[in-house]
């Protein structure tokens, strides 16, 4: 795998996409663990006093005992039981509460993301010179120098706390226990602010270290691109052959149709355009061939061996080949003069034999021809 520093592109989105799906997205822990243990001390702070009177609750009918109960052996048993279940709701709503919290803080560093990939096996990974090298890498590194800054500072942190708040602990054994509650959750709330000063500090740090790692690792060497170009857009050299082969079949398609034209209209040498035209299908002529050169040239011995009239009109085969397409009605512009040579093309059928009708010249608007400044108009590439 090249190093980072012979990647000087970023990922592409077809990179990053699938980076998704295989579960590489930017992740910080230490924003996670802010955002859960903040969730929890706000609700410590809001629910405080409703919290504290619950236990004392709790606590006075756990230690409230009858003749009845005592003469009962299970009595205590029961007792237990339930004073575990009271307790054990109360934990499970506020870790519910710390979770969500915690998928809130994931979909705001990298989204949501839902596949299995990462869970998927790998045995690549049981190679244990690789990992090896993984577990003595810079990021790995990088990411145990943190983790031991942060348990230094929380060490740190909660031993000072503590140590200030030591007769505050010791002087709660003399106080009542409604009294003893209470000041214990003054004391759990402002530790808990202490911590979640120092995750928040971190958490800071660490989302736009985590983003940017992750844009680091998905950056692309030029050959990368260019193979990510090959599979997206396919192969330059099979593309060009595909199009010729296209090319060629189009081509056969189209001179096959040569034969069953009405007539091919050409300027004498450059191009040539074939037409028909059938009353009960088309409402117009329709072009069925047209090329130029030597396509223009196997047209016009296509035309004569199938006894297909030729006409030589330059401007009206301009015209045509530069404003219509194969399989296409001609434009309205140029009925007119297609018209004409149609009604010469009726005149030789019926003609008698020997007699000679003259061609005509039919009249092209001056703006559809090529040669006089006409724009030509293509909708989609003609067959050379």
């Amino acid at each position: 795998m090249a190093d980072s520093q012979d990647k000087p592109l970023p990922a592409s989105a077809r990179k990053i996409r699938k980076a998704r799906e295989d579960g590489q997205l930017p992740r910080s822990r230490d924003l996670g663990h802010a955002a859960a243990i903040g969730t929890g001390a706000l609700l410590l702070a809001a629910l405080g006093p409703r919290v504290v009177e619950r236990l004392r609750d709790v606590l006075s009918a756990a230690l409230h005992f009858d003749v009845a109960a005592l003469a009962e052996r299970d009595a205590m048993l029961r007792q237990l039981a339930a004073l575990g279940g009271q307790a054990l709701l109360l934990v499970l709503a506020l870790g519910a509460a710390m979770i969500l919290a915690a998928l809130a803080a994931a979909r705001l560093c990298g989204g949501w993301n839902w596949t299995l990939k990462p869970l998927e096996p790998k045995f690549g990974k049981l190679n244990p010179i690789s990992g090896f090298g993984r577990l003595f890498s810079r990021v790995q590194l990088v990411e145990t120098l943190k983790s031991c800054v942060l348990a230094t500072l929380l060490m740190g942190l909660g031993a000072h706390y503590l140590w200030r708040e030591l007769w505050a602990y010791a002087g709660m054994v003399q106080q009542p226990l409604p009294t003893a509650l209470a000041s214990l959750g003054e004391l759990l709330r402002g530790g808990l602010m202490l911590v979640l000063l120092v995750l928040a500090g971190f958490a800071v740090v660490d989302v736009p270290l985590q983003k940017w790692r992750n844009a680091h690792q998905l950056r692309m060497t030029h050959q990368e691109v260019k193979e990510e170009y090959k599979q997206v857009e396919g192969n330059a050299e099979v593309k060009g052959q595909i199009k010729a082969r296209m090319r060629q079949m189009a081509r056969r398609r189209m001179l096959a149709a040569v034969p069953q034209a009405d007539l091919v209209v050409m300027n004498p040498t450059h191009y040539a355009v074939a037409l028909k035209y059938d009353e009960a299908t088309m409402a117009a002529p329709t072009v069925v061939a047209k090329g130029t050169d030597l396509l223009a040239m196997k047209i016009r011995d296509l035309a004569a061996e199938h006894r297909v009239p030729v006409l030589q009109a330059p401007p009206l085969a301009r015209a045509l080949y530069a404003h219509a397409e194969i399989d296409e009605q001609i434009p309205g512009a140029l009925f007119a003069a297609v018209a004409q040579v149609l009604a010469w093309v009726y005149q030789l059928r019926h003609a008698a034999a020997g007699t000679t009708v003259p061609a005509p010249q039919p009249l092209v608007p001056p703006e559809l021809d090529p040669l006089q400044g006409g724009r030509p108009r293509r909708t989609r590439r003609s067959v050379r």
